[in-house]
Protein backbone atom coordinates (compact mmCIF):
# COMPACT_ATOMS: atom_id res chain seq x y z
CA UNK A 1 0.00 0.00 0.00
CA UNK A 2 1.17 3.23 -0.62
CA UNK A 3 0.16 6.73 0.05
CA UNK A 4 -0.41 10.36 -1.93
CA UNK A 5 0.16 13.70 -0.41
CA UNK A 6 -0.22 17.03 -3.16
CA UNK A 7 -0.78 20.63 -2.35
CA UNK A 8 -2.38 22.29 -5.11
CA UNK A 9 -4.31 26.19 -5.38
CA UNK A 10 -7.69 26.62 -7.50
CA UNK A 11 -8.40 29.86 -7.93
CA UNK A 12 -11.98 29.81 -6.30
CA UNK A 13 -13.37 30.14 -2.68
CA UNK A 14 -13.16 27.22 -0.63
CA UNK A 15 -16.66 27.12 -0.34
CA UNK A 16 -17.35 26.95 -4.02
CA UNK A 17 -14.60 24.27 -4.46
CA UNK A 18 -16.79 22.32 -1.21
CA UNK A 19 -19.67 22.58 -3.44
CA UNK A 20 -17.98 21.33 -6.42
CA UNK A 21 -16.72 18.41 -4.67
CA UNK A 22 -20.21 17.65 -3.36
CA UNK A 23 -22.95 18.59 -5.85
CA UNK A 24 -23.63 16.71 -8.45
CA UNK A 25 -24.72 19.47 -11.04
CA UNK A 26 -21.53 20.80 -10.37
CA UNK A 27 -19.29 17.87 -10.73
CA UNK A 28 -20.71 17.04 -14.08
CA UNK A 29 -20.15 20.61 -15.55
CA UNK A 30 -16.05 20.09 -14.40
CA UNK A 31 -15.69 16.43 -15.16
CA UNK A 32 -17.98 16.44 -18.22
CA UNK A 33 -18.99 12.95 -17.68
CA UNK A 34 -21.75 10.89 -15.47
CA UNK A 35 -21.73 11.13 -11.76
CA UNK A 36 -23.83 9.69 -9.12
CA UNK A 37 -23.59 11.34 -5.90
CA UNK A 38 -25.34 11.41 -2.18
CA UNK A 39 -23.53 13.91 -0.08
CA UNK A 40 -24.07 12.79 3.12
CA UNK A 41 -22.09 11.18 5.47
CA UNK A 42 -22.12 7.50 4.72
CA UNK A 43 -23.94 8.24 1.31
CA UNK A 44 -21.94 6.40 -1.68
CA UNK A 45 -20.22 8.60 -4.74
CA UNK A 46 -19.48 7.37 -8.74
CA UNK A 47 -17.33 9.85 -10.45
CA UNK A 48 -15.66 9.51 -14.38
CA UNK A 49 -18.77 6.80 -14.91
CA UNK A 50 -17.61 4.84 -12.11
CA UNK A 51 -14.27 5.09 -12.43
CA UNK A 52 -13.97 6.40 -9.22
CA UNK A 53 -16.60 4.97 -6.35
CA UNK A 54 -16.88 4.57 -2.64
CA UNK A 55 -18.69 6.81 0.43
CA UNK A 56 -18.22 10.02 2.47
CA UNK A 57 -17.13 8.93 5.63
CA UNK A 58 -16.87 12.84 7.26
CA UNK A 59 -18.14 16.41 5.24
CA UNK A 60 -17.13 19.93 6.64
CA UNK A 61 -18.81 22.09 4.40
CA UNK A 62 -16.18 24.50 3.22
CA UNK A 63 -13.15 22.79 4.88
CA UNK A 64 -12.83 19.23 4.85
CA UNK A 65 -14.36 16.20 3.09
CA UNK A 66 -13.16 12.68 3.96
CA UNK A 67 -13.63 9.61 1.83
CA UNK A 68 -13.24 5.45 1.51
CA UNK A 69 -12.56 5.03 -2.24
CA UNK A 70 -12.99 1.15 -2.78
CA UNK A 71 -10.69 -0.67 -4.38
CA UNK A 72 -12.31 -4.27 -4.52
CA UNK A 73 -11.63 -6.06 -1.31
CA UNK A 74 -8.47 -4.58 0.32
CA UNK A 75 -8.06 -5.30 3.83
CA UNK A 76 -7.70 -1.05 5.12
CA UNK A 77 -9.60 0.50 3.20
CA UNK A 78 -8.26 3.64 0.89
CA UNK A 79 -8.78 7.09 2.77
CA UNK A 80 -8.76 10.35 0.97
CA UNK A 81 -8.71 13.32 2.99
CA UNK A 82 -9.21 16.80 1.15
CA UNK A 83 -9.02 20.00 3.01
CA UNK A 84 -9.80 23.23 1.73
CA UNK A 85 -7.97 26.64 2.73
CA UNK A 86 -8.13 30.16 2.30
CA UNK A 87 -5.62 31.11 -0.26
CA UNK A 88 -4.40 34.24 -1.83
CA UNK A 89 -4.80 33.12 -5.40
CA UNK A 90 -7.60 31.00 -4.07
CA UNK A 91 -7.87 27.83 -2.29
CA UNK A 92 -5.30 25.64 -0.78
CA UNK A 93 -6.37 22.10 -1.90
CA UNK A 94 -4.77 19.07 -0.03
CA UNK A 95 -5.30 15.66 -0.16
CA UNK A 96 -3.70 12.89 1.29
CA UNK A 97 -5.28 9.45 0.05
CA UNK A 98 -3.75 6.84 2.24
CA UNK A 99 -3.59 3.09 1.55
CA UNK A 100 -3.44 3.15 -2.65
CA UNK A 101 -2.79 -0.37 -3.82
CA UNK A 102 0.94 -0.97 -5.16
CA UNK A 103 -0.69 -1.47 -8.72
CA UNK A 104 -3.21 1.15 -9.00
CA UNK A 105 -0.08 3.73 -7.33
CA UNK A 106 0.98 5.62 -10.50
CA UNK A 107 -2.46 5.75 -12.25
CA UNK A 108 -4.13 6.97 -9.11
CA UNK A 109 -1.25 9.98 -8.66
CA UNK A 110 -1.17 10.79 -12.03
CA UNK A 111 -5.06 10.85 -11.94
CA UNK A 112 -5.43 13.53 -9.23
CA UNK A 113 -2.76 15.79 -10.62
CA UNK A 114 -4.34 15.48 -14.39
CA UNK A 115 -7.59 14.53 -14.51
CA UNK A 116 -9.13 15.27 -10.80
CA UNK A 117 -6.99 19.49 -10.10
CA UNK A 118 -6.53 19.98 -13.92
CA UNK A 119 -10.25 19.72 -14.34
CA UNK A 120 -11.59 22.07 -11.35
CA UNK A 121 -8.53 24.60 -11.95
CA UNK A 122 -9.89 24.53 -16.33
CA UNK A 123 -13.30 25.05 -14.81
CA UNK A 124 -12.78 28.18 -12.55
CA UNK A 125 -10.21 29.47 -14.52
CA UNK A 126 -12.30 29.33 -18.24
CA UNK A 127 -13.78 32.62 -19.64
Amino acid sequence: MKNFKQYFVIPSSPAEIYLALTTEITIRLWTGDTVEIDPQVGGEFSLWDGAITGRFLELEPGKKIVQQWYFGEQEEPSIVTIKLHEHKKGTSFEVNHINIPDDAYDEIAAGWESEYVESLIDFYTEE
